[in-house]
Order: structure tokens, then sequence, then C-alpha cells
């Protein structure tokens, strides 16, 4: 695995590197991330209480999504970290509107600033990256990188 090349490539490996985490946790042990999100973990559960799949769904999600986040890394998949930038502001408004509308427990703020603050640092590391590039916008060749091709790393990864 490369280290990151790039200031928004480290706000992504950092996000997929916990996500990843946060994900193994959730699959081996669910009762601990419930509790660090604030959500109440009874003695037994109903009968068609589902949250154990849920858990198991949402986890491997995180995961998976992980993965993701590092692949996009190793590649510099500067698109992708586009993308996370928006999709993550749409996830903390989803989950701050889960508060406020009391569909989760205060404590799940938590959840959503993580997911503002992260996209905002994305957001910044490729507005810093694209300013240390200088007008021709190649990000790699002062981060060690050699682009001859012209479509940059993320393709030159595909082929």
């Amino acid at each position: 695995m490369r280290l990151p090349r790039s200031v928004a490539g480290w706000t992504i490996a950092v996000f997929g590197v916990l996500a990843l985490l946060m994900g193994a946790v959730g699959l081996l042990w669910p009762e601990a991330l419930l509790g660090m999100l604030g959500f109440e973990i009874p003695e037994t559960r109903a009968s068609g209480d589902y949250t154990g799949v849920f858990m198991a769904a949402s986890s491997m999600a995180s995961f998976n999504m992980g993965v993701y986040y590092l692949l996009a890394t190793a590649t510099e998949w500067r698109a992708f970290y586009r993308f996370t930038v928006v999709f993550r502001l749409v996830t903390f408004t989803v989950f701050t509107l889960a508060v406020l509308g009391d569909v989760a427990p205060d404590r799940f703020f938590g959840v959503a600033l993580w997911e503002g603050l992260g996209a905002l640092a994305t957001a910044g590391g490729l507005w810093w990256d694209a300013r240390r590039a200088g007008p021709a916008g190649d990000t790699t060749a002062g981060a060690g990188g050699t682009d001859t091709s012209g479509v940059g790393p993320a393709a030159d990864a595909v082929r």
C-alpha cells in the first residue's frame, strides 16, 4: 500500500482507515459500536428486533467503504475525492436531521460532525493541492509522481 501523495489523499486515507476499523468493530463487537454512538443496549432484544442484522449490514458497508477509500488513496483517484466531498456533506445533513428529528440520540451528532468536517478537510486538501500544483494542475509531479500520459494516475492504475 502506498502512502498518500497529496493533502487530499491523506484526508481520504484517514477516513478510510477509520471506516475500515469501525466496520470491523461493528462486525466483531456490535454492542461496543452501539455504545460509542450513544444507542441504548438492552439486556435482551424483543422478537422482531433487527438491530443485529442492521449492525452487521452497516458494519460490513463501513468496512467495504474503508477499503474503497484506501484504494482511491493508493491510486490518487482525485475524482473520487471530489465525489466524497459532496456526499459526505449530504450525509452530514441527513444525520443532523436524524438527531434534530429525534430519530437518533444527540450523541449521534458526532457522526454527522465527523462527516461534515471530513468533507471540509478533503475540500481544503483538494484546494491546497491545486494551489501547490500550479497552472498545469499536475499534483503528482510535486509529490514524487511522474504522470506523462496526460490522463492521471488513477487511469494509469486501471490500465
